[in-house]
């Protein structure tokens, strides 16, 4: 991993538009560095001052302790949900990173 990495995930993270997301892993393939864990680490150390509900699991859920706090920001975004309102409807809301 890069010496930057954690400005490097938090700059990324910074820029997933309101009401799109990125999963931990396609973030540390966006920056061609790191795994899901690494980025992970990083959103769990410094990650809430940047739109740390934007990141998901690739299955569109979060950690059960962030879900609620999230909902109310998805719900502020129109983040697109499942129809069960339990995740992410990752077809649907995945940012098309395009660099």
């Amino acid at each position: 991993m890069s010496p930057d990495f954690g400005e490097r995930v938090l700059d990324l993270v910074e820029r997933i538009p309101p009401g799109r997301v990125l999963s931990y892993g396609r973030i540390a393939e966006i920056l061609q560095d790191g795994g899901p864990r690494q980025v992970g680490r990083v959103m769990a150390l410094e990650g809430r001052a940047v739109p740390w509900w934007r990141v998901v699991r690739v299955d569109g859920s979060l950690p059960a302790s962030h879900a609620i706090d999230a909902q109310v920001h998805y719900r502020d975004e129109g983040t697109p949900m499942r129809a069960n309102g339990s995740a992410v409807d990752m077809r649907e809301a995945l940012w098309r990173f395009d660099g």
